[in-house]
């Protein structure tokens, strides 16, 4: 992974961070589970990791959920949002392996992808977030273990679907027009 961070990637963990916080209200809810819901913001979250590597994952991640959470709810629940950073940091970390920005978003990328996101959302949904959600806001190990586990199942579903189509949208259309060029 080549570990780059310019001003593509400024205006990219903007751009991503704005939409991500826009999506927050956007959600279907889990009617069994509290405070659980699908939300497609998290495909936005796997298409940046995706195209722009974990700094910008990690940062739409974590700014995108504690912006959403203030902005909408009045208050940040960090527990959910560091397992947001985690998910947009591993899912960055396999850039290379992708090939959105080039074009090559085929169906091993495909895999690929879906193989990280679902690794990473497991982790940050199955094990951190209820572990922090013990550990900071002292909440009731059924319950957060419940939700943990339904926002994971929920994430992967989303992220599946419309994270794989965003990327192989931009892969087969914008990859081949680069509108950021240096001015000569």
């Amino acid at each position: 992974m080549k570990s780059k961070f310019g001003i593509r990637e400024v205006v990219a963990a903007g751009i991503g961070t704005a939409l991500f916080v826009a999506l927050t209200e956007i959600q279907i809810p889990l009617g069994f589970v509290p405070n659980t819901a699908l939300q497609p913001r998290v495909a936005l979250l796997g298409f940046f990791a995706a195209v722009f590597g974990p700094i910008v994952g990690g940062i739409v991640g974590l700014l995108g959920h504690a912006l959403g959470d203030a902005l909408f709810y009045g208050g940040v629940w960090w527990s959910w949002v560091i397992p947001e950073a985690i998910v947009g940091i591993a899912i960055g970390l396999f850039v290379d392996r992708y090939k959105v920005k080039e074009g090559g978003f085929d169906r091993n990328a495909v895999i690929t992808f879906n193989i990280v996101q679902i690794a990473s959302q497991a982790v940050a949904w199955i094990v951190a977030a209820p572990l922090l959600d013990i550990v900071i806001y002292k909440e009731p190990v059924n319950k957060v273990f419940v939700q943990g586990f339904f926002a994971f199942l929920g994430n992967i579903i989303i992220a599946c679907i419309l994270g794989s189509l965003l990327c192989y949208g931009y892969s087969m259309i914008g990859a081949k027009s680069d509108s950021l060029k240096k001015e000569d």
